[in-house]
């Protein structure tokens, strides 16, 4: 079997066989296989390469399980310890008129363009990966396969002048809030500002996401709890808080969107028609 699968039979094997079997029998194992046996060699190799992607993925999931877990007992120690000050988004509005303390904003632009804090400065921890390498170009299609398309969040990386930005802003001794828009970049962030030296950090629990109108004054055509969605969920209204708005405003707001996904299912239909009768078309030519 290993000798068909490279296309040859060592000729010594044929023993007795006369010269010219011999040359139909090498003439025959080097031609093209059956179309049977490429299909199941070529479905058998598929199905190991699913198998590894499978396994390349979940081994990747679980180092971020892990890696996720550590950075968490790091950043609870820092709140524990005192060395991180916590907030909520109403007392850090309150801090902000009333002592005059600093916010800095490190969430990503497409967040940072939708809503913002007035008189805050943007510094993002994280920011859109345009490299066009392609380790970065391969991660790029992972995570727009893996739920970028609904979610609409992009491959994003580390801001190696994230650090250096913010020195150049503000002293060590600044009393510094810093907010995300859920949270988590930001008390990485704090983690980051700590170890180089900031001792007055503040960190808003559950990040702008958890902001009501009132408690932040905002500039930007979005609410706060919107700056963080995208994608398809966001132009049909699926996200949690498109629903929670649509409780509020009523029908008028929801037709709105069922009238978006009546169009993307017509859309869609009509593609596929398009598409089957341009397979007939061409199969009618190459039958003439």
């Amino acid at each position: 079997m290993e000798a068909l699968g490279h296309g040859l039979l060592p000729l010594g094997a044929l023993g007795s066989c006369q010269k010219e079997q011999r040359c139909q029998l090498v003439r025959i194992i080097c031609s093209p296989l059956p179309y049977s046996l490429n299909s199941c060699a070529s479905l058998k190799y598929r199905n190991k390469n699913e198998i590894r992607m499978q396994a390349v993925q979940e081994e990747y999931e679980l180092k971020q399980m892990k890696d996720m877990a550590a950075s968490k007992r790091r950043w609870d120690g820092l709140i524990r310890d005192g060395k991180v000050k916590v907030l909520t988004p109403r007392e850090a509005g309150y801090a902000i008129q009333l002592s005059n303390k600093m916010l800095l904003d490190v969430r990503p632009p497409m967040e940072r363009k939708k809503a913002w804090v007035k008189g805050s400065t943007w510094i993002p921890i994280f920011d859109v990966d345009t490299s066009l390498e392609v380790g970065t170009l391969s991660r790029r299609a992972t995570n727009f396969l893996m739920g970028g398309w609904w979610s609409g969040i992009p491959a994003l990386s580390y801001n190696k002048q994230f650090l250096s930005n913010v020195e150049e802003e503000f002293a060590k001794d600044t009393d510094l809030i810093v907010a995300c828009q859920k949270g988590l970049r930001s008390i990485a962030a704090c983690e980051v500002l700590y170890n180089a030296g900031y001792c007055n950090l503040f960190w808003v629990q559950g990040g702008l996401e958890a902001a009501e109108e009132e408690d932040l004054e905002r500039e930007g055509p979005q609410p706060f709890k919107f700056a963080g969605i995208g994608g398809l969920s966001e132009f049909l209204g699926w996200t949690d808080q498109q629903r929670d708005a649509a409780a509020k405003e009523g029908w008028g707001y929801r037709l709105t969107f069922s009238a978006r996904l009546v169009g993307l299912v017509l859309g869609a239909d009509a593609l596929f028609i398009g598409a089957q009768k341009v397979g007939q078309y061409l199969q009618e030519l190459r039958s003439h």
